[in-house]
């Protein structure tokens, strides 16, 4: 598995990378630690701008860019520690559209990005970056506000191929660590779904993760899905949460879908893992 990691000189993308290689570290795979630097020569100063202020600002941004390789290189000390790869690298250009592209061509499985966690608190909005990433990412995203040993995993689960395809990605990646999971799906009044059709969907996403060498629990509620993940997540002790993305992006009923993931997304501290299946 290829990882993808963007990273700056702050605590939460040096958390999201020791994260990941915790998560990774009874799988064979490879972590790129990727620091976005500014070009500078595409930034245009405004003509009231001092002149000679612009090798001022180059100098800092280069200045910068030498902390995060310092600090990149400390945190991939975490990695090669857990036996996994980790190779910090330093590119140039707008972040989010870098990432992208990079994740894109470079072929890789997984993104991570780090989040303020205390923003959440606010039901925060989320950064450009981290905004644009979820949104137009063609993989998954995980979301680390937090270092946590993973221990015990939320699934939100609607029992869409979307859904089945993200119990079939932590399946094998956590099967050695056998963490608890729990498989919830909310029955929401507005589909009018029947009880005999929302137990049968959550025995098939335990089914699933059998196969898989799990021993799943299952929880099914019903209720408001946003309302209902939110409040279990906030409950209990969970050190990651599954959602399927659910359309983002595309259009008709599919948007609301998706805007109930991404409201779940900023509600909560805990890491996320946004499953979209890799294209």
């Amino acid at each position: 598995m290829k990882v993808l990691v963007a990273v700056d000189r702050d605590l939460e993308s040096r958390l999201a990378l020791r994260y990941a290689c915790h998560l990774l570290q009874h799988f064979e795979a490879a972590v790129d630690a990727i620091h976005v630097k500014v070009d500078v020569g595409a930034i245009l100063l405004e003509d009231y701008d001092i002149p000679f202020l612009k090798p001022d600002y180059r100098k800092k941004i280069e200045q910068r860019a030498k902390e995060v390789e310092q600090a990149i290189a400390d945190a991939c000390e975490v990695c090669l520690a857990g036996k996994v790869p980790c190779a910090p690298r330093i590119l140039v250009g707008d972040p989010a559209e870098v990432i992208l592209r990079e994740a894109e061509d470079g072929d890789y499985d997984l993104i991570v990005l780090g989040c303020h966690h205390c923003s959440a608190f606010k039901e925060m909005l989320l950064g450009e970056v981290h905004s644009q990433v979820i949104h137009h990412a063609t993989r998954p995203v995980l979301i680390v506000r937090e270092m946590r040993n993973i221990h015990r995993i939320l699934v939100a689960y609607s029992g869409s191929s979307c859904d089945d395809s993200a119990l079939e990605f932590i399946g094998p990646l956590l099967v050695k660590e056998r963490p608890e999971i729990t498989i919830m799906h909310v029955r929401e009044a507005d589909r009018e779904e029947s009880l005999d059709f929302a137990e049968a969907c959550i025995l098939k996403g335990e089914s699933l993760l059998k196969r898989l060498e799990h021993r799943p629990q299952n929880k099914l509620v019903s209720g408001n899905v946003v309302e209902e993940v939110v409040r279990e997540i906030t409950l209990d002790n969970y050190d990651l949460v599954v959602l399927g993305a659910r359309g983002f992006g595309k259009s008709g009923r599919f948007n609301i879908l998706g805007e109930k993931s991404l409201q779940i997304i900023r509600r909560i501290t805990r890491p996320v893992l946004l499953y979209r299946p890799k294209m």
